[in-house]
């Protein structure tokens, strides 16, 4: 299996990118890799780069930049995911799955039957936590972009980018009756309810920031299924 790093840094041909003791640790003992192997480094803003493992210490080590690759593996339509805050673990396979689906960003947002409150001081770590685990996903599926993580505290403070729907079982769009359209999209930003589905109120306020229902087939979904499963939808039209 071929390993990919990302790293928040800019990137050049020739330059030495030092490496920290976690992907050391890494490349040594799970990639079994040594001085002179070739690795895929990106930082998430197009592209790739062929580099070469020039050291490998268990603090740390240094790895060659050998050649740009300009490739893209993004989904021409940006989907953003805004995901209403569940239990932890819910959350956690929301942006595996969705990373490696193609997901743009993701907003975790709390809602009136959220099942999880993130108190201030313990928002830095866990949104450390999540973007992780994001970054670990886009490694493993090749991805040439890095999606973003935030958290939003209030419903009526998120950001939305192009079409905006939220997925709900009832009076709303088939999404047969709307998928020729997102071949035309260059973004969809799609709200996703907590365990316990938006409140009447939530998804007034949310019709009025410009999302329309739409309705993904005729079974209800768990929360953590709904965003991975639409994005596959989409891929495939797309």
């Amino acid at each position: 299996m071929h390993c990919r790093i990302y790293v928040d840094a800019e990137l050049a041909p020739d330059m030495l990118l030092n490496m920290d003791a976690g992907q050391m640790r890494y490349l040594r003992q799970v990639m079994r890799l040594q001085v002179g192997d070739n690795i895929t480094v990106f930082n998430g803003k197009g592209g790739e780069y062929k580099a070469e493992l020039t050291c490998l210490r268990k603090d740390g080590g240094q790895c060659r930049m050998i050649e740009f690759v300009d490739i893209n593996r993004e989904l021409p339509c940006h989907v953003h995911i805004i995901q209403a805050a569940n239990r932890s673990e819910k959350i956690e396979t929301v942006l595996q799955k969705a990373t490696e689906m193609g997901a743009a960003s993701f907003q975790i947002v709390s809602s009136q039957r959220a099942t999880l409150n993130l108190p201030t001081n313990k928002r830095d770590k866990r949104i450390l936590r999540w973007q992780n685990i994001v970054s670990e996903a886009a490694e493993q599926s090749e991805r040439t972009a890095m999606p973003s993580v935030c958290w939003v505290d209030k419903l009526n403070a998120i950001e939305t980018r192009g079409r905006c729907f939220i997925l709900h079982p009832r009076d709303a769009k088939l999404w047969q009756n709307i998928r020729s359209d997102i071949q035309s999209l260059d973004d969809i930003t799609l709200a996703v309810g907590p365990e316990g589905g938006w409140s009447q109120q939530e998804l007034e306020g949310l019709q009025l920031q410009g999302f329309e229902a739409l309705m993904f087939g005729q079974r209800i979904m768990r929360t953590e299924t709904a965003a991975p499963a639409l994005l596959a939808a989409i891929q495939a039209v797309v």
